[in-house]
């Protein structure tokens, strides 16, 4: 029915391209190029924010020291780079916004713990609502304020909820840190996540990336587009970030991740990963869906935009390299990029294919997360605390560009039924 009508199903047209719906200043997703007679080819993937390539950003902020992901926050609200003294002022207003009421971290969090963390994230967001003195206004001062207070709220609303679901659920000990006013976000996050509070320099730093890598990725992904539908209704931004979480904690957006190393992790429990032909045979199996969840998929494999490469997964891959070495972990890279290489061709031989399949930035980030000691409970709240950045500035482009709340129509395909009594229904 869908041909009959010609409606594009999940928005997407017959080549899986997303229906345009919008116009947005905030990034550009760059996959295919044009061949010298003006056809479409697939190209290297490139990801730019507000019109800076993030490879350039990443190999930026990488030689000046300075933290990557308060530079991208910046760059995302302000459509602009910081000076030096800009980020430095901009570092200090995220600092005085990274707390919360103690009676709300006893209230909201200690109090009612629960299993999900995306769903007590959730909740938290839409109590703040009560908390702020000035909750509906939609103007682009009041909206920006919320959006950086929560930004630099994120990561303890994440934390201290899986904190006290071990605490109440697991019987682990409790332990509360406030964050320090001299870290970032990224040193923060590890600081009152680890019961010792410490760290390495490449930790840090390595985290800080993936929180650029997700901060921002179009108008289109299915949790910023509810952003602007949400938004589009003129409701207030507490409400918004909310449906937005509801989206992101499904297993097709950002609960990928997870699956991935899940997918490895039945993989080491059920095979010789050294054995190429038997990782090989495992793939196929994956696609036969004779292996794992029988869903028929490769976990981090492919992409809705990207073909020949997602520029998000080359950076981590480097990093993560890097991360490898400090931890003693070269054994399971090489087994990543075995499966990286296989993969795409195994997928060409047994599936019909409109376009090329290359690793997502969800194969090599679970990795990263578990280098990192990051537990499976907090790889989307994560991802959350990233992406809030992005969230913020396509709500703000919403209210500003707002004129039509957002209604895309639905054809009907039910013919006309009669009224039948209820004492005349066999």
């Amino acid at each position: 029915m869908y041909k009959q009508y010609d409606v594009k199903r999940g928005l997407r047209d017959i080549d899986g391209n997303g229906v345009v719906a919008g116009l947005t200043e905030i990034s550009r997703i760059k996959a295919k190029d044009k061949d010298e007679n003006g056809n479409d080819i697939s190209c290297e993937g490139q990801l730019y924010y507000r019109g800076v390539n993030v490879r350039s950003l990443v190999d930026g902020f990488a030689k000046g020291n300075h933290p990557g992901f308060e530079e991208t926050i910046y760059l995302l609200l302000f459509s602009k780079l910081p000076t030096k003294v800009e980020l430095d002022r901009f570092c200090e207003q995220l600092s005085v916004y990274r707390s919360l009421p103690p009676s709300f971290v006893r209230d909201m969090i200690l109090k009612a713990p629960g299993k999900d963390m995306m769903n007590i994230l959730s909740r938290c967001v839409l109590a703040l609502y009560t908390y702020d003195e000035n909750p509906d206004d939609i103007s682009t001062a009041n909206i920006l304020r919320q959006s950086l207070q929560l930004i630099a709220r994120f990561p303890l609303l994440a934390v201290y909820a899986y904190h006290s679901y071990q605490h109440y659920h697991q019987n682990n000990s409790l332990f509360i840190h406030y964050p320090k006013k001299e870290l970032n976000t990224a040193e923060n996050l590890l600081y009152i996540l680890r019961e010792d509070g410490q760290y390495t320099e490449l930790e840090a730093k390595i985290l800080d990336l993936t929180l650029v890598l997700h901060a921002e990725h179009g108008g289109g992904n299915n949790s910023t587009f509810t952003t602007h539908v949400v938004s589009s209704s003129g409701t207030d931004t507490y409400s918004a970030v909310s449906a937005a979480l509801g989206s992101l904690k499904g297993p097709r957006h950002g609960g990928a991740n997870i699956k991935v190393m899940q997918m490895f992790d039945d993989m080491k429990a059920n095979l010789d990963t050294g054995d190429k032909e038997a990782v090989k045979n495992y793939l196929v199996a994956l696609l036969d869906k004779q292996a794992f969840d029988k869903a028929g998929l490769i976990y981090g494999m492919g992409h809705a935009v990207y073909s020949l490469s997602d520029p998000r997964a080359d950076i981590l891959r480097t990093y993560a390299r890097k991360l490898s070495e400090e931890k003693g972990m070269q054994d399971e890279f090489e087994l990543y990029e075995t499966v990286e290489k296989m993969a795409p061709q195994i997928i060409a031989e047994k599936r019909k294919m409109y376009k090329g399949v290359s690793a997502n930035v969800d194969f090599y980030s679970g990795m990263v997360y578990k280098m990192l000691g990051l537990p499976y409970e907090l790889f989307t709240p994560i991802f959350a605390v990233a992406r809030i950045a992005g969230w913020s500035a396509h709500r703000m482009e919403e209210i500003q560009n707002s004129g039509k709340i957002i209604r895309p129509a639905y054809t009907s395909v039910k013919e006309e039924m009669a009224y039948v009594p209820i004492e005349d229904r066999g």
